[in-house]
């Protein structure tokens, strides 16, 4: 019998989140930080520049034309900061770029294209990109402020807290330009990166609490109807959790998604099977399924197991001949596992406020995560003891941890393993040592 699991954010009484796939799909792009950045300076530009104008009002109602005077001799060594940092932000936004297109290649091409998503979705990253841009587009902004004039009489404005702020943008974008190399130098060593999956995949799991504790899977029924896919081809990103309850429960109805979120869905292929009554309006389902041309962590719970996999097979390529990566990898692989060795899969129910389930979605099961994660390395790894060694150790620390209907794949690989190492390592005492467990390997 399968295992159910039942969300926290679906639980009676409180209503998913309705904002977390908008805003896990402006964490992959990188256009909004520096778009919000840029518009944000310019309300603050209009706000600093009525301050100055208001400034000269005062001045001048008080008939303190001297002081205009000194702030006017003071705007004239300001202009010229002002220009000199406009010119160097152009060259800052350049080496930012540069950079980043560097790194971005070094770490797709030794590690795994899928690693990309790690830079994209860096927040020095966005927010050193924000604040070079935001500064360029104030300098701008506070050049036109400047007036042609002398005369303090006829002066309108002067841009006194203008230049000020200027100076105050110039200051936080050398803070984070440091920021940004320190963070980008820890991107491009394969450990940061291995680690920052692993968060990911935690962040994922930790959103799949346990069920409610004597609760029987639901006895759901052949299906009323189907709803297919409208939108373009592509990989299921994620769903809106939200909508989906509120329209099932709208409607009275129970609604399971077919497909699991990471697989590639074509028009016209069912998506939404609809039990205990007819379908709903296809207007009340739009927007609820998200399809992109790659996957995302979000609601993805083996999609960090699929990157570090890759990393690991990568290491063991002849080309590169890492296997200290693949153990880094594996080291990994066995925490994620060991922190899902108790915890119910293979579904996720999702309810209303009344307590009835109304979503039911598609989870990888143990089998499923323990093949992600070790049948690909374990092909690789019979010339590497190393690598042998390590995963023998980290498949007797998940035998320890597994319960015990949980135990055959574990036990499964750890065959497969022995018997693949008895058939390629000739000399006996090889092979004693390739199987002999390690969790550091060989050290």
């Amino acid at each position: 019998m399968s295992n159910w699991m039942v969300t926290q954010t679906s639980s009676p009484g409180r209503r998913p989140r309705a904002l977390s796939p908008l805003r896990e799909h402006l964490r992959d792009t990188f256009w909004f930080a520096p778009t919000a950045a840029m518009l944000s300076v310019f309300v603050v530009w209009l706000g600093a520049q009525a301050l100055d104008t208001a400034i000269v009002d005062s001045l001048k109602q008080d008939g303190d034309y001297d002081t205009i005077e000194e702030l006017l001799r003071f705007a004239q060594d300001a202009k010229a900061v002002v220009s000199a940092v406009g010119s160097a932000m152009m060259t800052f936004i350049g080496v930012v770029f540069s950079i980043s297109l560097v790194a971005v290649q070094m770490a797709s091409g030794q590690f795994t294209p899928r690693v990309v998503r790690l830079f994209v979705r860096s927040r020095i990253t966005k927010a050193t990109f924000a604040v070079f841009l935001a500064t360029f587009v104030l300098t701008l902004l506070v050049l036109t402020a400047f007036d042609s004039t002398d005369d303090p009489r006829s002066v309108t404005s002067v841009p006194l807290v203008q230049s000020v702020l200027t100076l105050c943008m110039v200051a936080l974008s050398l803070l984070l330009f440091v920021l940004y190399v320190n963070t980008t130098l820890r991107l491009m060593r394969i450990s940061h990166v291995i680690a920052r999956i692993a968060t990911e995949s935690f962040r994922v799991a930790a959103s799949m609490p346990l069920p409610v504790v004597g609760e029987d899977a639901p006895r759901l029924g052949s299906p009323t109807a189907w709803v297919p896919h409208e939108g373009r081809a592509g990989v299921l990103r994620d769903v809106h959790i939200a909508r989906l309850v509120r329209v099932a429960r709208k409607h009275g109805v129970v609604l399971r998604l077919i497909p699991r979120i990471g697989d590639f869905v074509v028009p016209g292929t069912p998506v939404l099977a609809v039990h205990g009554g007819p379908a709903p309006p296809r207007r009340t389902l739009r927007y609820t399924v998200s399809v992109g041309v790659e996957r995302t962590y979000h609601q993805d719970l083996g999609f960090g197991l699929r990157q570090l996999s890759d990393i690991a097979l990568r290491a063991l390529s002849p080309a590169i001949n890492d296997p200290t990566t693949a153990v880094q990898a594996l080291d990994r692989v066995v925490q994620f596992l060991a922190s899902l060795s108790r915890r119910p899969l293979d579904a996720a129910l999702h309810r209303d406020r009344g307590g009835a389930v109304r979503l039911v979605q598609p989870v990888p099961g143990w089998t499923e995560l323990v093949d992600l994660g070790f049948t690909e390395v374990r092909g690789n790894a019979v010339g590497s003891p190393q690598v042998s060694r390590r995963m023998l150790a980290g498949l007797d620390d998940l035998l320890l941890l597994a319960p015990p209907e949980r135990r055959e794949p574990l036990l499964r690989h750890r065959e497969l393993l022995r018997q693949a190492v008895d058939e390629t390592v000739p000399a006996p005492s090889d092979r004693a040592f390739a199987l002999r467990p390690d969790r550091q390997g060989i050290g």
